[in-house]
């Protein structure tokens, strides 16, 4: 059972480190706030199902909850770049937790516990990874496609796409809008799967990790994003004695790996 367990919350991991490279890898918009969303998504269904509400509304609602604060950001992303935009992730994240932190109606310091799980614990992991492969395959369709195709010309230049006729306002908010909405869908598998949830679980940490794991296995691609979030999440799974360590060892990590092969490690070589 203990590595269902493990292999499951590996497998939310790449869900989301596949909706990040939608935002970031292809779509060139950096955001260090992706955890806020994977927040939204585990306490909307946190919050509706311990109210009685059932697993599969509460679900559907964690992915729009969070593809809408996702349209509200990705409206701000049009007026930033680069570092601008980073550090408005960066504060969304900060307030997200905040407000699940001081507002009582999410439970406060204590978050909240005794969320139903809908199904017994092997069938839920049998859904988990279910949604990944459906998630995964989504990815490579929108890669390969003229969308894809767009969100890639914007990572290489917003100004050369918008002269060749590319609809930067468009393509950028439907990034944002498509990889929070799947933060959200991942959040919602994280509530319903471990059962309480607290404010400090989707902080800018988590943040950092989702951005290593998709830069350690190579932004842009699909395997890429996988590798880095079974690679990185199989280390915290390994080395939790050191837990207090793990972020210095991640940054290590990155560290050697943008030294080294600054393309991740299943990414393609510029030519």
């Amino acid at each position: 059972m203990y590595a269902v367990t493990v292999l499951t919350q590996l497998c939310i991991y790449a869900i989301l480190t596949l909706s990040l490279n939608l935002v970031t890898g292809l779509a060139g918009q950096v955001s260090l706030g992706h955890a806020a969303f994977f927040g939204l998504g585990a306490y909307t269904v946190g919050v509706l199902t311990t109210r009685g509400f059932p697993f599969l509304t509460a679900w559907l609602l964690a992915a729009v909850v969070a593809a809408g604060w996702g349209l509200l950001l990705g409206s701000i992303s049009l007026r930033l770049r680069e570092d601008f935009l980073a550090i408005a992730s960066i504060a969304f994240n900060f307030v997200v937790v905040a407000a699940l932190l001081y507002l009582p109606y999410f439970g406060g310091a204590y978050g909240i516990s005794g969320i139903p799980k809908p199904m017994g614990s092997v069938a839920f992991s049998v859904l988990v990874l279910a949604t990944t492969l459906g998630v995964a395959w989504c990815h490579e369709r929108l890669r390969r496609s003229d969308l894809g195709l767009a969100w890639m010309s914007l990572r290489e230049s917003e100004a050369a796409a918008e002269a060749l006729g590319v609809d930067v306002r468009r393509f950028k908010v439907t990034a944002f809008v498509l990889g929070t909405g799947l933060a959200g869908v991942a959040g919602g598998l994280y509530a319903a799967y471990i059962g309480v949830i607290r404010p400090e679980d989707f902080g800018f940490p988590l943040s950092v990790t989702l951005l290593a794991m998709v830069a350690v296995g190579g932004m842009g691609t699909m395997w890429g994003p996988l590798a880095g979030a079974f690679l990185l999440g199989g280390f915290a799974q390994a080395f939790a004695f050191v837990h207090n360590y793990q972020l210095v060892l991640y940054g290590l990590l990155l560290a050697v790996v943008m030294r080294y092969r600054p393309q991740g490690l299943l990414g393609r070589r510029p030519t």
